[in-house]
């Protein structure tokens, strides 16, 4: 009898509650039985001063509680206490001793609530003085403990790991996973009478500040990163992230980052007080190589003079040409197939898990088509249920109530109960009692264990199809194995799947669009539905394209008008039609159209299919190539003077010689990395490659034709005053305004004294903190990006992580050419009496007891270990007709059926050879029913291939379940652990198995996908060094630099990656081979324009290229690529918020930056020096002409 302490004694047959003086105990030695838990005591209510502990004791106290000073070693409990709390705690003990300022802290709290001799300052205890006055137990207790000090004990034992379980120790102390456990709730739970190892209830109360009369127990902590003063360490690194330190990457880029600037700033300063210029003498005695550079400059530089000046001299029959070209490139689109099925883009052909899907399907059919509903309720009514038999009442939370049951049924008639309202509302009963009813189906869960549950009700327990439905399956959201705690209802659809029969197949995604159809519509108040079917995410990402459209048209067309304005060189408002560029900028962007077109249709000729990829990533490439060589071509015009008696056809085509090899490099280099691309595996990539690179050198072939002739057009156009053409107009040319501020303001600055060692500091500094996070880049795609932010599939995916706890089924598929007929094949397969310890079925359950590291959920089903259950002579299972020889069902009463084995010492053992093939056909044809649940009919009817005439066995699987799986990392762990477990499986065989699921297709890729990243983007590189090594003329350290300025654009790609939450899968992929060709549009200009410049030293060459060059760069691809690209950033749909919008702007952002300002900086200090032959040449070619004076600048 309990009662709440009063000041004043009352009957010992009344409860109180005693408020002890300060400094007293509370209890004192231990007294009667525990009620909750039996073999444990209550301790005995003293609340006199603390007795000194016997002299057996001090060692235990030493041990349990270390660094516990209690003087004299008076304290408020005695020997049987200490063993009492020693053998409670050994389980926490165990798992975490392992960090000593854990296992310290864990004790100072135990210890000071047994054994303290201030118990009375922060507890307060409830007693049962039933009984004699010197025997009264404690039965609950109040304990005040300092929120500081639990805080301080739960971050010091937060990161213990459990490394038998593969989890964190408060995974199993917590009463939860660890990701759910606190500071408050783990305290709460060790205190719980309901974890067995807590006598009496011990209700703990968190506060810093005194609380109704009470001083929290606040003892000091240790932290983790601290060792103890009986000389301990500090916890581990993996029992501790906080004495991990710094990130061992990030300290070594750090010192490397530290140690460049103290060597960089030495020899920059040193430079700077003893340098001394010798260049003049740079200009004498040209090397051959340099000698041969400037003859292959030179000799680019007449080809494409001549073809230059022929294109403006005969520009109709050079556009129609072009015009015949692209249209019958063109028309093989008509010929153009989209894929948009995930296996043909992410998978390649000749892939292990392209291989082994294709070999599961050919053997035992697709697998299903699936649709799915997960169902829960906002009600909050759970049910207690009272057994008939005595026992504790169970909650049944509100899902499995009746009456959403019922609503349930009303939804889908077909789920469970036998998809009967009458069955769900049959009760067992008499005048008196209730026996059983539908509680008794969920709770006590017999339809798992028989074919007719054990209760009064005797329900059918097999589903309509023949097979038991396992309750880990069809329900969601309950702890450990308590279905009755479930909160959700998980209902699956099977549809068969039909690899090749087009007509079945449109008819089941007929059924799946009218099932989401319906669903969409369905609304019920008690209810909540979310839903997904096998066709769900192709048509929601379909639905994102086409609302995407709008977003994309709107960033091209900003684009185009940027593009058609910016062209034009304006001098006056009366000159507005006159040097406006508008048709000419209108042509720019159809040429780059009709690059794309080409290069889609000539693929298409080939019978290439096209990707969504390809349509929306390709003409944003070939757009920003394009642009940035059209206004490269018709800058350099506008600010070109005409020489001395030289026509338009001849300064345009001297444009064009000095101009063009420029272009060649960027579109070649970019080309030949991105056809070196193809050589992915991966489908999507080497699709895209392929078909990108073919557009870039069409794109370059037409700008160098097409747009040469429209050039010379507009430019007779511009030459007739007031465009009638009655005089010639001999305007004088100027300097645009940007680039007059890139000249005068921009590049000047840049490369002041002071400004470059700040440049290349910042710049390091960026590459240094991307290396040291690259690693930390995630890999995979979370599917729920690709879905619109309105999809009914994200609702689906939410609910899916929270509720399921079951992952997909995973087939362990043993290919034909086993023999089963043996009993040495038999064994080495089988799970049962007589099977090989290290068998299939052996070794897949013993997986399954390791769930949390193999992934593996359950024991496999096995079809042959229940066909020799389904053989064996005492079975009703196997009976044939004794006239015709013909199979008889179990349910078939008819005298002439008798056992198919005879009960013989023979027909006891396993069928072996003919006796095995020939009943294998009938079990397989076997449905289960009441009187022979082991039917193979509903189970194995497709797990077992029959072959030769049903003669013998082919391939075969072995079903079971992967553990709940819900992130892309959990995923790949899960293929990866199948694998090594079938690779184990046929070694011990020696026969080839191997692990199938239906998701292993989607995620074989980031098993090689940082190998794959890694190969495409260095062939990718090394192609560009190759090319701009040649095309500049062998100038192998202006290759080197540009390919370093790349490698550090694609790294820094990587930083952003991780700042911004961008995940390396094969979309981030293809950007990042895209972002390797356009960062030579960024970079290679500058760089052979410094290479040609003849400029005396190394800051006046990057000067004057930066000057020339950097504003084309800057106003053509830079403006051009940025005003599109924020127009994606009003996208609905995430992946391209996520993939398009954030990777893109990071593209054009560290492009411009890298090749406008850290390599014309890179360039004055390390730049090759200047090309003597070419500055001879150079001088040659234009003395005597206008054009000498522009070699001083």
């Amino acid at each position: 009898i309990l009662e709440k302490p009063r000041v004043h004694p009352v009957s010992k047959y009344m409860l109180f509650f005693f408020q002890v003086a300060a400094d007293h105990c509370v209890w004192y030695g231990e007294c009667g039985p525990s009620k909750q838990v039996p073999d444990k005591k209550y301790n005995c209510n003293y609340t006199g001063p603390p007795k000194p502990l016997e002299a057996e004791g001090h060692e235990l106290l030493t041990e349990l509680c270390p660094g516990l000073d209690y003087g004299d070693r008076a304290i408020c409990c005695d020997v049987a206490q200490l063993r009492t709390l020693k053998g409670s705690l050994q389980l926490p003990l165990q798992f975490l001793s392992r960090c000593p300022a854990c296992y310290f802290n864990l004790m100072t709290l135990f210890c000071e609530l047994t054994c303290s001799p201030h118990q009375s300052q922060f507890m307060n205890t409830t007693i049962d003085t039933k009984g004699t006055t010197i025997d009264k137990n404690v039965v609950a207790v109040q304990y005040y403990i300092g929120q500081t000090f639990t805080d301080a004990m739960y971050n010091a034992c937060k990161d213990v790991q459990a490394p038998s379980s593969n989890v964190k120790a408060l995974s199993l102390l917590c009463g939860k996973d660890a990701s759910q456990c606190n500071a408050t709730n783990w305290i709460q739970y060790l205190f719980d009478i309901n974890n067995g190892q807590t006598p009496f209830a011990i209700d703990p109360k968190f506060s810093d500040v005194p609380l109704s009369g009470f001083n929290p127990m606040n003892n000091y902590t240790f932290n983790c990163t601290e060792g103890l003063d009986d000389g301990s360490g500090p916890c581990s690194c993996q029992d501790c992230a906080a004495a991990c330190g710094l990130d061992g990457m990030c300290v070594v880029m750090w010192l490397s980052y530290m140690s460049f600037l103290l060597v960089f700033f030495g020899i920059v300063i040193g430079a700077w007080c003893f340098r001394r210029r010798t260049i003049m003498s740079e200009y004498v005695n040209a090397s051959y190589c340099e000698r041969l550079g400037e003859r292959f400059e030179n000799a680019m530089r007449e080809v494409f003079s001549s073809w230059g000046s022929f294109c403006v001299r005969y520009p109709l029959l050079v556009i129609l040409g072009c015009i015949i070209l692209v249209g019958l490139s063109s028309a093989g689109l008509v010929y153009m197939r989209i894929t948009t099925d995930p296996v043909e883009l992410w998978s390649s052909p000749s892939s292990q898990a392209r291989r082994e899907k294709d070999y599961f399907d050919s053997h035992f059919g697709p697998f299903f088509r699936t649709a799915q509903l997960i169902i829960t309720t906002p009600v909050n009514h759970p049910e207690i249920y009272k057994p008939y038999f005595p026992g504790p009442d169970v909650p049944f939370n509100t899902i499995l109530t009746k009456a959403i049951l019922h609503e349930v049924l009303d939804l889908v008639p077909q789920t469970t109960f036998q998809n009967s309202h009458t069955q769900l509302d049959r009760i067992a009963e008499d005048e008196f009692f209730v026996f059983a009813d539908y509680h008794m189906v969920f709770f006590f869960l017999q339809c798992t264990a028989s074919l007719n549950d054990t209760t009064q009700l005797h329900d059918p327990c097999l589903g309509t199809y023949g097979g038991p439905v396992f309750p880990w399956l069809a329900m969601g959201g309950y702890d450990g194995t308590n279905y009755n705690n479930a909160t959700a209802l998980v209902i699956t659809f099977p549809l068969n799947n039909y690899k090749d029969d087009i007509v079945k197949k449109g008819k089941a995604m007929a059924w799946e669009k009218e099932f989401i159809r319906f669903m969409k519509n369905y609304s019920h108040p008690n209810l909540t539905v979310s839903f997904s079917a096998e066709r769900s995410i192709e048509d929601e990402i379909d639905r994102e394209s086409d609302s995407d459209i709008s977003t994309i048209i709107l960033s091209y067309a900003i684009m185009f008008i940027y593009i058609s304005l910016a062209l034009g060189h304006i001098e006056s408002c009366r000159r507005v039609l006159v040097d406006s560029k508008i048709s000419l900028g209108i042509a720019g962007i159809l040429i780059v159209l009709s690059s794309v077109s080409s290069s889609l249709g000539i693929f298409s000729y080939f019978g290439v299919p096209l990707t969504l990829i390809i349509i929306e990533v390709i003409p944003f490439l070939v757009l920003a190539v394009g642009v940035d060589n059209i206004f490269i071509v018709v800058q350099t015009y506008q600010r070109d003077e005409r020489l001395p008696d030289e026509e338009l056809h001849q300064q345009i085509g001297r444009i064009l010689g000095d101009v063009a090899p420029s272009m060649f490099l960027s579109s070649f280099s970019e080309t030949v990395a991105f056809f070196l691309g193809a050589l992915s595996n991966m489908p999507a990539v080497r699709t895209f490659s392929m078909f990108a690179g073919l557009a870039v050198v069409i794109d370059f072939l037409l700008q160098i034709s097409c747009f040469v002739s429209l050039l010379g057009l507009d430019a007779k156009r511009q030459e007739c005053d007031d465009m009638a053409c009655f005089q010639k107009g001999n305007q004088t040319k100027t300097d645009g305004c940007l680039f007059q501020f890139f000249k005068k303001v921009y590049a000047p600055f840049v490369l002041k004294e002071w400004v470059r060692p700040i440049v290349v500091a910042v710049f390091v500094g960026m590459l240094s903190f991307s290396i040291a996070v690259v690693n930390k880049v995630e890999v995979g795609l979370d599917q729920k990006l690709s879905m619109p932010d309105d999809s009914y599939v994200l609702d689906y995916f939410k609910n899916l992580s929270e509720y399921l706890h079951t992952g997909a089924p995973v087939y362990f598929v043993i290919e034909d050419g086993h023999n089963y007929s043996s009993l040495e094949g038999q064994n080495a397969v089988c799970g049962g009496v007589g099977c090989n310890n290290d068998s299939l079925v052996q070794q897949v359950y013993a997986a399954s007891l390791l769930s949390n590291y193999t992934t593996i959920g359950f024991t496999p089903s096995s079809w042959l270990d229940d066909y020799f259950d389904w053989v064996k002579p005492r079975s009703t299972c196997c009976r044939v007709n004794n006239s015709t020889g013909l199979f008889c069902n179990a349910s078939v009463v008819d005298p002439l059926c008798v056992p198919c084995r005879d009960m013989t010492a023979e027909g006891k053992m396993r069928p072996q050879g003919d006796d095995f093939m020939h009943f294998l056909p009938m079990f397989l044809s076997d449905n289960p029913n009441p009187k022979c649940g082991k039917g193979g009919h509903a189970a194995y009817a497709s797990a077992v291939d029959l072959i030769d005439n049903n003669t013998h066995v082919g391939a075969t699987y072995f079903m079971t379940y992967h553990t709940i799986l819900k992130e892309s990392p959990d995923f790949v762990d899960a293929l990866k652990m199948a694998r090594a477990l079938a690779r184990n499986i046929s070694t011990t065989m020696d026969h080839n198995v191997f692990a199938y699921s239906v998701f292993y297709v989607f995620y074989e890729q980031y098993l090689t996908i940082i190998y794959d990243t890694a190969l495409n983007l260095c062939l990718s590189l090394l192609a560009i060094f190759v090319v701009t090594t040649v095309l500049l003329g062998f100038e192998l350290w202006s290759a080197v630099l540009v390919s370093c300025t790349i490698a550090m654009i694609l790294v820094n790609m990587f930083g952003v990656m991780w700042l911004w939450d961008i995940s390396l899968n094969a979309v981030s992929l293809v950007n990042l081979v895209m972002c390797c060709g356009i960062s030579v549009e960024f970079c290679s200009h500058i760089v052979r324009a410094f290479t040609v410049s003849v400029k005396s030293t190394r800051v006046e060459r990057a000067e004057e290229a930066l000057a020339h060059m950097g504003s084309s760069v800057f106003s053509g691809i830079t403006l051009t690529k940025f005003g599109g690209i924020l127009i994606l950033a009003l996208s609905k749909s995430q992946i391209f918020q996520v993939f398009y919008f954030r990777m893109y702007l990071a593209i054009v952002l560290l492009g411009a930056t890298h090749g406008l300002i850290f390599l014309p900086v890179l360039l004055s200090y390390l730049g090759p020096s200047a090309n003597r032959a070419k500055v001879f040449a150079a001088n040659k070619r234009f003395a005597g002409t206008e054009r000498e004076p522009l070699l001083n600048y």
